[in-house]
């Protein structure tokens, strides 16, 4: 198994494939993650508010890195022997459109009235017309206690503390295009107003990609002192 580079954090198959490799497979993985969130950490002390740097320079800005792609000598395209992935039909689609058949082709005689014998089936994947961010609206209820006077107030989901603010999943995107993809800031914010129709400030990036760093600290942490 190849080692973890600090430009790549591991994927659940990377994870277990090092597991099932043993210890110094398992610590490799490890030292790279740990590598990998301090340069992310590294790069966020470095940012607009306390650089004189704009916001889509500073601290997410990546050094040129020379050497992570080598030509392999190998054809585009599927390797010979590679077990292909083909695209499966599922057997509940969302939507079913059924083109009717009015007319025989061959004698011209209509089959309005006759019945479907069986269907011939076609699946198509492909993105929603238009795919927008889904607003939920969180409504505490507040009432008056009728013996005490008392007034009462319903609790909020945990994590939904502000008027306006985006969900965890949007959230998980900012981040994965920034720190994972590695997409500038300034264009990370072009790609979610270009896919869900919402603008989205660099801040907002910012401050998703500095909560990811501060959840994942303590693991790090505890990884450290285990190696």
């Amino acid at each position: 198994m190849e080692s973890m580079t600090e430009t790549h954090l591991p994927m659940p198959d990377e994870v277990r494939a090092a597991y099932r490799e043993g210890e110094e497979a398992v610590v490799r993985l490890f030292m790279g993650l740990v590598a990998r969130v301090q340069e992310l950490e590294a790069r966020l002390n470095k940012d607009s508010h306390n650089s004189s740097k704009p916001p889509t320079s500073a601290g997410l800005k990546k050094p040129h890195k020379h050497g992570l792609r080598h030509k392999s000598g190998k054809k585009s395209g599927g390797q010979d022997g590679h077990e292909g992935h083909r695209l499966e039909p599922v057997a509940e689609p969302k939507r079913i459109v059924v083109h009717a058949v009015t007319r025989c082709h061959h004698c011209q005689a209509s089959l309005e009235e006759v019945g479907v014998e069986k269907y011939e089936k076609r699946q198509v994947f492909d993105l929603p017309d238009e795919v927008k961010l889904e607003v939920t609206e969180h409504r505490a209820e507040i009432k008056g206690c009728p013996q005490c006077g008392e007034f009462n107030r319903g609790e909020f989901p945990a994590g939904v503390n502000q008027e306006t603010q985006y969900g965890p999943r949007v959230r998980a995107q900012m981040v994965y295009f920034n720190t994972y993809q590695f997409v500038p800031l300034e264009r990370t914010t072009e790609i979610l107003e270009d896919l869900y129709q919402q603008p989205v400030s660099e801040g907002a990036v910012l401050a998703a990609v500095k909560e990811v760093a501060r959840r994942v600290t303590p693991v790090i942490e505890q990884v450290t002192e285990y190696i």
